[in-house]
């Protein structure tokens, strides 16, 4: 039986979940990342398809993984030799979501204290996705390359259960696309087998509350901006 008390406790857990971009170096039990991982697979998939793979790293895994993109990810002629399997983003920009982009991004880096012109401020802030923000616990999705559009629909209520489930034991996360261009870097590192496609990153730890880009907060469209109810 759901109860007021439940409804709170799951809305709370969904509104406070926040991309977190610096934690604390406090590890998560392993008993947390399975029961996480296993609440999130309740997620709902086209037949019970159930398309999801995760590549959980801790410790030497995670640090390894973490060098070898940033090593390639400092030289500006190796990183340009890395390229994103499928698009994530659009290949034209257009409004209201080029708006949003740009907002979240300046909205960001002005916390940090960073300038339009500070070029190498904000490649070194975009190169933290690459050690996880110094989260505890990195987190590689994959899919099998035969699934289609729909298991990718699929994929991503996977992907909101665990950063909901996370949020419910006071842990946090930051999901990171930006892995997508080192797709060879990661299935070499951690011997991803050809039949599967790399989906995304997540960072998963506890939030260091004391870091100021960890105070940011995007803003949502009204209900009104998205839905239209008809009778």
């Amino acid at each position: 039986m759901i109860t007021s008390h439940s409804q709170e406790a799951v809305d709370a857990a969904i509104t406070s979940r926040r991309s977190i971009r610096a934690f604390l170096d406090k590890p998560v039990a392993r008993e947390d990342i399975e029961r996480i991982l296993e609440v999130a697979a309740r997620a709902p998939s086209g037949t019970n398809t159930q398309p999801w793979k995760v590549y959980v790293l801790t410790g030497q895994a995670r640090s390894k993984l973490s060098e070898a993109i940033l090593a390639v990810n400092a030289d500006p002629e190796q990183a340009r030799a890395h390229t994103e399997e499928y698009a994530y983003y659009p290949r034209e920009w257009v409004s209201p979501f080029i708006d949003r982009r740009r907002k979240v991004g300046w909205d960001l880096y002005s916390l940090l204290g960073l300038t339009r012109d500070n070029k190498a401020g904000m490649a070194a802030q975009h190169a933290r996705n690459y050690a996880f923000f110094d989260a505890p616990v990195g987190l590689i999705f994959t899919i099998d390359r035969i699934m289609e559009q729909g298991s990718w629909l699929d994929y991503g209520m996977f992907l909101q259960n665990i950063m909901v489930a996370a949020r419910a034991r006071g842990l946090d996360t930051c999901p990171q696309a930006a892995f997508t261009q080192y797709h060879r870097i990661i299935e070499a590192q951690l011997g991803i087998p050809d039949n599967e496609m790399l989906v995304c990153g997540m960072a998963l730890g506890w939030a260091d509350t004391d870091k100021i880009e960890n105070s940011l907060v995007t803003e949502r469209e009204p209900v009104a901006g998205f839905a239209k109810f008809m009778e």
